[in-house]
């Protein structure tokens, strides 16, 4: 269950207990009259069923609620009631399949803000990759992969292009650039210290097997970054995340960039064009796998699930 409240003018409450009051997915409504101070009006809070929740945010958007109120949405991790069970077996699906859309808009707009924090988790992660690919040691490469943050911009892009929206992407493009800029040039500086202190050597690039994989882009890159972006996509749509999703997410991107940063450093040039190569392989199979996911959830759920067109709930009942 989802929990929503709302400040709505007072000319607007009527409508809005309309909406919640026929909707059979919606319960534990309240209403309380001038309790909000800024912006002044009256507050009401409800239940919704999580399958439920794009329609009753579209209508409640589509009173103005954005400039004349507010409306929060949060998640409720244990409702006890009888009402609620109720609710949520009207509303067709299961919530761990749902999609609220405009929860994952703003997730999303919000991953795409270049930060400090994001800026520096990815110049670690590169540079954990880094020490990973000089000493031939996956472990590494897997710390790496959990602490990479890039998968932020990558849906933000996916779903860019399901909507159509070219500054939501523009904006992540413009994240995944700076990002990878700044963490491959202080990885390439921290690299080139290392090499005058003495503490690695070009040879160290020469004998890896062990995570070779890094330079040697091939289908299986890109089925690998297909299975990532869709794993990826459904993580952040059904809130099933886990550290294991971000580590298969990140499984070719930042050792990618990591390794770019100390071939250069090493002069090794042919392996810098074949990590780029891998870096863009792998990013175009998210953006296609995570694009395509979206749409398919989208269409799914405009075609079963619930319309805002649902007969008033019997009262007697």
């Amino acid at each position: 269950m989802l929990h929503v409240r709302v400040i709505s003018p007072a000319a607007s409450t009527d409508e809005v207990l309309r909406i919640a009051d026929e909707h059979p997915a919606i319960v534990n409504v309240i209403k309380i009259v001038g309790a909000a101070h800024a912006p002044r009006g009256d507050f009401v809070e409800f239940d919704v069923a999580r399958e439920a929740a794009n329609g009753v945010l579209d209508q409640l958007s589509a009173l103005g609620l954005k400039d004349t109120g507010a409306i929060t949405v949060e998640q409720l991790d244990l409702s006890i009631s009888t009402a609620s069970e109720m609710a949520e077996e009207v509303a067709p699906g299961d919530p761990d399949d749902a999609v609220v859309w405009k929860e994952l808009a703003a997730r999303t707009a919000t991953d795409t803000r270049v930060t400090w924090g994001f800026l520096a988790f990815l110049a670690l992660a590169t540079q954990i990759a880094a020490i990973g690919a000089l000493l031939d040691q996956p472990i590494l490469i897997v710390g790496a992969m959990v602490l990479g943050p890039e998968f932020g911009p990558v849906a933000a892009i996916c779903f860019g292009l399901m909507r159509g929206d070219w500054r939501l992407i523009g904006v992540a493009v413009r994240a995944l650039v700076i990002g990878f800029t700044v963490a491959i040039a202080i990885t390439l500086a921290c690299t080139a210290v290392s090499r005058l202190l003495g503490w690695i050597t070009p040879g160290m690039l020469d004998n890896r097997p062990l995570t070779d994989f890094i330079i040697h882009p091939d289908k299986w890159s890109f089925i690998v970054a297909v299975l990532a972006g869709i794993a990826g996509i459904l993580s952040l749509t059904a809130g099933k995340s886990s550290a294991l999703i971000g580590v298969f997410i990140s499984v070719t991107t930042v050792p990618a960039a990591g390794n770019i940063a100390v071939a250069v450093a090493l002069a090794h040039w042919h392996e810098v064009g074949a990590s780029f190569v891998q870096l863009g392989v792998n990013l175009a199979g998210m953006f296609i796998a995570g694009t395509l996911t979206l749409l398919v959830q989208r269409t799914l759920w405009a075609r079963y699930g619930m319309h805002m067109t649902p007969a008033s709930r019997d009262k007697t009942a």
